[in-house]
């Protein structure tokens, strides 16, 4: 049987459907425990710095319930910094932010970044906390995540899942790389029942983070349903 795969759940969107009208429901933290209770291996949540969606209180509390690893995703900031030095999730995730951006657009830019980005990862490091960086599968960037000393890359699926040509066969090479390197693999962008099992599927792939089409599916199925489908496929393809 090959390497297991996990799932991480993104529940920032859980989050926006509350701020759309305010209050306290949808709860982040309910939908964190009810995606665990239904087979997630962890949680992942966007501390934005217009706190769009995920707030400081929900961040608190899904870290102090400690039911699940904790993957905090987060800007390179020294403000993101202190807050994931206090709260020590199991991961930090450094991902690129743009204001104007309705979600992620692309990965980091580890080569064009790497004096700003080093001190925040040797920071988070020491602090105890896995770093994990959201790049595109381009080799360059796969090299300097390790050089820098993160410990993960998560590969951005997003140009595979809008079905830009040549981009499964982009992202296996990356991924290959990733164990070249030392570092470990995890992937996630886009991705959905139809697209899911190529991904799955590549050996070095350690994690999914899957969340705004998990949220959607579950309007429609619930997210116990919506999460055991996630899986059931994820693992099918591993181990076909």
């Amino acid at each position: 049987m090959s390497e297991a795969i996990r799932l991480g759940v993104n529940i920032d969107h859980v989050a926006t459907l509350r701020n759309a009208r305010g209050g306290v429901h949808p709860d982040p933290l309910t939908v964190a425990k009810a995606a665990v209770a239904a087979g997630a291996d962890g949680i992942t949540i966007h501390l934005r710095e217009d706190r769009r969606h995920i707030r400081d209180d929900d961040a608190e509390r899904i870290r102090a319930w400690n039911g699940a690893p904790v993957n905090l995703e987060m800007a390179a900031t020294e403000e993101m910094a202190e807050i994931a030095c206090r709260l020590k999730p199991h991961a930090v995730c450094i991902v690129p932010e743009r204001r104007a951006e309705v979600t992620t657009e692309g990965g980091l830019d580890v080569v064009g970044h790497r004096a700003t980005l080093a001190p925040i990862i040797a920071r988070l490091n020491a602090a105890g906390i896995r770093v994990s960086l959201f790049i595109d599968p381009d080799p360059a960037q796969v090299r300097a995540s390790a050089e820098i000393g993160a410990a993960v890359v998560e590969l951005h699926t997003g140009a595979y899942a809008n079905g830009k040509p040549g981009e499964l066969e982009h992202l296996a090479a990356a991924a290959r790389l990733t164990e070249e390197v030392g570092l470990e693999c995890h992937a996630g962008h886009g991705l959905t029942y139809a697209n899911v099992g190529p991904i799955a599927a590549l050996p070095q792939v350690r994690e999914l983070n899957i969340g705004h089409y998990l949220i959607g599916e579950a309007l429609l199925t619930g997210l116990p349903a919506s999460v055991r489908e996630m899986r059931r496929l994820m693992l099918a393809a591993r181990n076909k």
